[in-house]
């Protein structure tokens, strides 16, 4: 039975352990504001670091003279143009997708790398200051899951539109002529359109997903304000509430997170996210005829759960069985051909089988796919380790 929570942003788990699916990037149709009994200040300890919307989108003195450059040196160019190509050159800020954390304007600027928000931030910051009016936009992708330890991520899309510059433009604005600025587009590199959200979405999006990150290393207090704040920011952002009945859970406080996982279903009661966190709920407390009547409804919505396939692949290793094991990431892969866990699982399956070309092959794609930093040096590592034992194998 999976007993892992979900979180959105983003299988066959051992009992004992516990853990969250969470959500990623979408917005929900209700503008009904929450009531007060769904957050418990008084259980948790004092707010540290929480950022407003101005400190979210705040320059800083390098990036005003970035700006100041992009003017310099736009050839007669259209300021929008100037900076959507000054974003993209090669000699540019080089800018690195990394997933590891949702950072600021100022934190992407200058680390050079971030996430699609954090990177869809900083390019909101540096249109502001040069007048080019920009629109938000959530685009719809196919579920993107990911793990960390225990916890689930479902992660989303957004980019963003630059219009023109107010003192550029004659009339009303043309929505078809403003510029798609996406920072992890589709394989066919065609951007896609999106579904417009407001700044203050953006900034609910941000601090959800600074709980979830909080969440996955365990740092409560931390978690619970930031999922308060995502929720005061847009009370309609409806996975922010499932984010934290998530931290209420893991702080054992099974009402509280029961009473906000059902209010968020008032408003959207098909979500499989907190179908499945409720179901898992309702197990750890016993009650198995509540916790039947959600999974067959989550049956109904979702017929194989996120890493299904991948958990019963690792089992198999667990047991040497590595022949079921290549069979069930393979099926993974199916459905998820570009996550980097499953290519690196595969490998170690085709390399216990002797398949050392399809355990380099399966490795090189772990690599490619990786979005932090320290996913691909671990699987680089892996690489070197695998051709040196390859390498004495064929010696010997």
């Amino acid at each position: 039975m999976d007993t892992s929570p979900l979180v959105s942003l983003p299988r066959a788990v051992l009992a004992l352990i516990l853990c969250a699916f969470l959500g990623g990037c979408a917005t929900a149709p209700s503008t009904v504001a929450p009531p007060d009994d769904l957050f418990a200040d008084h259980l948790f300890g004092p707010a540290s670091a929480m950022l407003t919307e101005a400190d979210i989108f705040a320059l800083t003195p390098a990036m005003k003279a970035y700006t100041d450059e992009v003017r310099r040196h736009r050839r007669g160019k259209e300021i929008r143009r100037a900076l959507f190509d000054a974003l993209y050159e090669r000699d540019g800020l080089q800018l690195e997708y990394d997933s590891a954390l949702t950072r600021t304007a100022a934190q992407a600027f200058e680390a050079r790398q971030g996430n699609c928000l954090s990177l869809v931030i900083m390019t909101a910051a540096l249109a502001a200051e040069l007048d080019i009016p920009v629109v938000f936009q959530d685009v719809p992708v196919d579920d993107a899951w990911s793990r960390s330890g225990d916890l689930y991520f479902n992660s989303g899309h957004v980019n963003l539109k630059l219009g023109r510059a107010i003192r550029e433009s004659v009339s009303s604005y043309d929505s078809a002529s403003y510029l798609v600025v996406d920072f992890q587009p589709p394989p066919d590199r065609k951007p896609k359109e999106g579904n417009m959200i407001a700044r203050h979405t953006v900034v609910a999006m941000f601090m959800n997903n600074r709980a979830a990150e909080a969440l996955a290393r365990e740092r409560l207090d931390e978690a619970y304000w930031w999922a308060r704040q995502a929720i005061v920011s847009d009370p309609t952002l409806l996975y922010a509430y499932n984010t934290l009945a998530v931290v209420y859970r893991r702080h054992g406080d099974a009402a509280l997170a029961e009473r906000t996982l059902r209010w968020a279903m008032g408003r959207e009661p098909d979500s499989t996210l907190l179908i499945n966190n409720l179901a898992q709920l309702l197990d750890a407390q016993g009650r198995k005829e509540e916790s039947a009547v959600m999974r067959e409804k989550l049956a109904r919505l979702q017929p194989l759960m996120p890493f299904y396939y991948f958990n019963l692949g690792r089992t198999a290793m667990e047991m040497g069985d590595w022949r079921r094991a290549r069979i069930l990431f393979e099926r993974e892969l199916q459905r998820d051909p570009d996550y980097h866990e499953f290519h690196a699982w595969l490998a170690a399956a085709l390399w216990q089988l002797g398949d050392y070309r399809g355990a380099d092959r399966h490795i090189k794609q772990a690599i490619a796919g990786s979005t932090t930093r320290a996913d691909h040096a671990l699987y680089a590592a892996k690489l070197d380790r695998l051709r040196a034992q390859a390498a004495q194998t064929a010696r010997h």
